[in-house]
């Protein structure tokens, strides 16, 4: 997602310099790389982390223990990124804009400070209680799902469901509160020493802008959004697909029933998974009539021979699912991919590892794209089942080419409103104007508790004073009334 707005900036000719510790997918002449690999130790400990998720159910508790670990290569790798010296020359250079990559790094809003110049957020899910609290969107915890409450599109929440999103709203503004205490910690020591600088919660209430891989007027939930919301869902998704490979279009042409795009993701190597998953995996796409493209990275030891698979180190993701002989896509549930083949109206077999890929496949199977099944616990027959089910179930293809027309039906494209809102806030110096005053204001004048408590204490006392006067002519009604019966005796 993050390089699809990139080159979408590039492409209408902003010159672009990015700064990144994976390895340029992209390239333009308005690009310009700053690669930062991560060190040995830091690939390594990722990928066992990685290699350890896919073996293993994981829950929200586990993950959360994971990224809070003081261990956490994912944070200490963007923390460690800082101090680079490959990264300490942008400051040589004035720049219009930064547009940051957000997971985990709330500490690198510092370099903005730094450069002097606006910043944009690119979120790759839908907004979530930590994007909110970034902008000011309301927390509408009655009716609209939190990214761990999944709804059937259209639904309303019944009282447990409502009861369960409050939870888990409570939840990760607790979990928030957490990494926030971590990164204001990281903060300081990166930039404490630097004269007249911001506080990172000064930062967090001055984001220009955020971008977020969502399109809600299609996928759900229908949910207001404050100006500085941009849903830019899709960006990743070509205008024309390119080209294919040789080797896939040939293989794509000799599939008379159809094929297969088999990939867990860029994250999770295939071979981490189990190799008797694995093995049922095989046992089942090598007996289908339709050809499966495998995304494999180890090409010398693949799980067997067959016919109709063809394994691929690297594959065009989309360009694939754009191909008119495509059925059926077996995925991880990453949102890239979710996105991806919603969009192409392609129906899906979701085997979720961790994250936001369980959610991502239940919100799927219960919008009728497609099912999920638990990789870990992976049988011959539950597999071939499922996708027999999905394969032969005209309901599966017809509902999400439904939903691929309405997603696509927008005033602009993902493309045209990354160009015109980076545009914008260049033009308007960090355009404040669209800013929500809710990022400003403290939880009691946000909830105006404030208010109601003043209305309730005036109520109060105008409740007891009223009490007292009502006592006070009772009594002095009683007194007379005594005094009265007194001389009639």
């Amino acid at each position: 997602m993050h390089m699809s707005v990139v080159k979408a900036l590039a492409e209408v000719g902003h010159n672009v310099t990015v700064v990144s510790m994976l390895k340029p997918t992209i390239t333009h002449k308005n690009i310009h790389h700053i690669y930062v690999p991560p060190t040995e130790e830091q690939e390594r400990n990722l990928e066992d982390m990685m290699s350890g998720m896919a073996k293993q159910k994981n829950s929200i508790f586990s993950i959360v223990k994971k990224l809070l670990s003081d261990k956490n290569v994912v944070i200490e790798a963007q923390y460690d990124l800082m101090f680079d010296e490959r990264l300490q020359r942008i400051y040589d250079t004035k720049f219009d804009l930064m547009i940051q990559g957000f997971f985990l790094n709330e500490f690198q809003l510092g370099v903005a400070a730094k450069l002097k110049c606006p910043v944009i957020i690119n979120w790759m899910q839908a907004p979530m209680a930590t994007i909110d609290a970034l902008v000011g969107n309301p927390y509408e915890i009655s009716y609209v799902p939190n990214m761990n409450t999944v709804v059937k599109p259209g639904e309303g929440m019944g009282f447990s469901k409502r009861l369960e999103n409050l939870i888990k709203q409570i939840f990760g503004i607790y979990i928030k509160s957490l990494f926030n205490k971590r990164s204001n910690i990281m903060y300081k020591q990166i930039f404490g020493n630097e004269p007249n600088f911001p506080s990172i919660e000064q930062m967090r209430r001055n984001i220009s802008l955020v971008f977020t891989n969502s399109h809600s007027i299609s996928e759900g939930p229908i949910r207001p959004f404050v100006p500085a919301t941009v849903e830019i869902g899709g960006i990743q998704v070509k205008d024309k697909p390119d080209p294919l490979p040789k080797r896939i279009q040939d293989f794509l042409a000799k599939s008379k029933h159809g094929a297969i795009l088999l990939s867990l993701g860029s994250n999770i190597k295939s071979s981490t998974v189990k190799p008797e998953i694995v093995k049922t995996m095989f046992n089942v796409l090598s007996k289908l009539k339709q050809h499966v493209i495998w995304k494999w990275e180890d090409l010398e030891n693949t799980p067997g021979t067959s016919s109709n698979i063809l394994y691929e180190k690297w594959l065009p993701q989309d360009d694939i699912l754009a191909h008119s002989k495509l059925k059926l896509f077996i995925t991880h549930a990453g949102k890239g991919g979710i996105t991806e083949a919603q969009y192409h109206g392609v129906p899906m077999v979701a085997l979720p590892i961790f994250g936001d890929q369980h959610t991502n496949s239940e919100a799927m199977q219960k919008s009728g794209y497609g099912l999920k099944l638990e990789l870990l616990q992976l049988t011959e027959d539950k597999f071939r089942s499922t996708l027999s089910e999905v394969l032969e179930n005209d309901r599966y293809a017809n509902e999400i080419k439904k939903f691929s027309d309405l997603y696509r039906d927008r005033p602009l494209t993902a493309k045209q409103s990354v160009v015109f809102w980076a545009e914008y806030v260049i033009r308007h110096k960090g355009a404040p104007n669209i800013q929500s005053p809710a990022v400003h204001m403290c939880w009691i004048a946000y909830y105006n508790l404030d208010v109601y408590a003043l209305i309730i204490s005036v109520l109060v006392v105008g409740v007891l004073l009223t009490r007292l006067v009502l006592k006070l002519i009772c009594r002095k009604l009683s007194s007379k009334c005594k005094k009265s019966k007194a001389k009639q005796q």
